[in-house]
């Protein structure tokens, strides 16, 4: 399995550096789809009233957002990142939208939180910035209730040709010029195309999953024709 050998301290000063500017250049990038994608891996989540979500690499906070919307008052959701100047907004996104939901700085590899606590656990866009991904997902894993799913929203490759070439275009040449106009960091646009080109997709990831032991099945549907992949796998 090719894997790229992501070093978490140079992901935490490069998400550092573009955090200010981070939804901005999300919502340019993507023009808003990937709102949509979240929207998705929530819904497949079976996520509902009363329910406990822990959301990883949170970021700015809109996975945590979507799910807190599910859930309800009778719902807790946690939000970690392991980068904290990523969360600085995310508190005050949840409170304009009258949202309770707790963040915190953690890493995946090394959760802060007991056994089995947690309905659901996800992850978006982060898994492929993790240097061990495996054990990331086996923390997730971990902390999630037997039955329980983990959800993994993560960038793939393309496998319709004609989609493929364009994407590949857009991502190689337009994407680092655009996300560096607006967050002055070129370098953080490129190395998110790299990373996703390399990184394991479909078969490859659900296999990745499924090694850990955690698991008893893992299922997962193709976004915009493979430009991303949701996750879902139950736990043992």
């Amino acid at each position: 399995m090719k894997l790229h050998n992501p070093e978490p301290e140079k992901i935490k000063q490069m998400f550092s550096q573009v955090a200010a500017k981070y939804d901005t250049a999300n919502s340019v990038l993507s023009l808003g789809i990937h709102h949509l994608w979240r929207k998705k891996l929530v819904a497949m989540s079976e996520a509902s009233v009363g329910k406990k979500v822990l959301d990883c690499a949170t970021g700015t906070g809109d996975l945590a957002i979507e799910f807190k919307k599910n859930v309800g008052l009778a719902g807790q959701v946690i939000g970690t990142d392991f980068c904290i100047e990523m969360l600085q907004t995310a508190p005050d996104k949840a409170k304009k939208q009258n949202l309770d939901i707790r963040f915190e700085v953690a890493d995946v590899t090394k959760l802060p939180y007991e056994n089995k606590f947690f309905d659901i656990s996800s992850i978006s866009f982060g898994i492929r910035n993790v240097q061990n991904p495996a054990l990331g997902i086996s923390e997730m894993a971990r902390v999630t209730k037997s039955g329980g799913y983990v959800m993994v929203l993560e960038f793939g490759q393309v496998k319709w040709p004609v989609l493929n070439s364009l994407y590949n275009f857009y991502s190689q040449k337009v994407l680092p010029q655009i996300g560096g106009l607006i967050t002055g960091q070129a370098q953080a646009y490129e190395y998110l195309q790299n990373s996703s080109s390399t990184f394991p997709c479909r078969e490859e990831f659900s296999q990745l999953m499924m090694s850990t032991g955690q698991f008893s099945h893992v299922e997962f549907e193709s976004l915009t024709g493979g430009i991303a992949y949701i996750y879902k796998g139950r736990v043992l």
